[in-house]
């Protein structure tokens, strides 16, 4: 199984649909410990990158993320549009004029992705952030590709890693952004970069399989 020109489009429009859907509580997961602006800053960043779309629809995967990474950098403000954008645009890179993906495309191509996000955020494992929801579920799709699992498996094993990953932000006490002026206090909250980053995850697993 390959993944899609069509199929990479409905991913990102069931990950804006989320976004959308779910608005509410990321802004209050970030109210909690953030400026309280992630849900709303998300959907319109995503919101703006559906209109943008049918423009790239005839176009390479690579130019379709690359769109979505400029729409989401220059329309969302604080750190989710710098971020978020810079993980497209880097994924837009790694698969630059391919149609449609293998499995070890999309491997590098969210390794890309993970990799801006780093280098853009300075964040690491344990920080607090949406890095530790990507970075396991990066590592759950590395490992099931290396155990020869079919693309449909791979993704599920890194949406229910990256859903980990998630929920183990609850006890952390977070060290960027926003959230670490809290110290102590930013602890028992679930980080909402961390949430975001699960529906990414989650809709790619959902959609993909769905298009078998």
């Amino acid at each position: 199984m390959t993944i899609s020109r069509d199929a990479v489009l409905d991913w990102l429009k069931a990950f804006a649909a989320t976004i959308n859907e779910n608005a509410a509580y990321l802004t209050q997961l970030d109210s909690d410990i953030g400026d309280g602006d992630h849900g709303a800053n998300m959907n319109r960043g995503m919101q703006a990158a559906l209109t943008a779309l049918p423009g790239v629809a005839d176009k390479d995967i690579g130019s379709i993320f690359k769109t979505v990474g400029m729409k989401l950098v220059s329309t969302v403000g604080g750190a989710s549009g710098p971020l978020y954008g810079t993980m497209f645009m880097q994924m837009g890179n790694a698969t630059a004029g391919k149609m449609e993906l293998t499995l070890d495309d999309w491997v590098a191509a969210l390794q890309a992705g993970y990799d801006g996000v780093v280098m853009r955020g300075k964040a690491q494992s344990g920080d607090k952030t949406m890095v530790d929801a990507l970075l396991p579920g990066l590592e759950a799709l590395k490992a099931a590709r290396a155990n020869g699992a079919a693309i449909g498996d791979a993704l599920n094993a890194a949406a229910q890693a990256t859903q980990r990953g998630m929920t183990e932000t609850i006890p952390l006490v977070a060290r960027k952004g926003r959230a670490s002026y809290l110290g102590e206090r930013s602890a028992n909250h679930q980080d909402p970069g961390a949430t975001s980053s699960y529906y990414l995850m989650q809709t790619a697993a959902e959609t993909w399989n769905n298009a078998r």
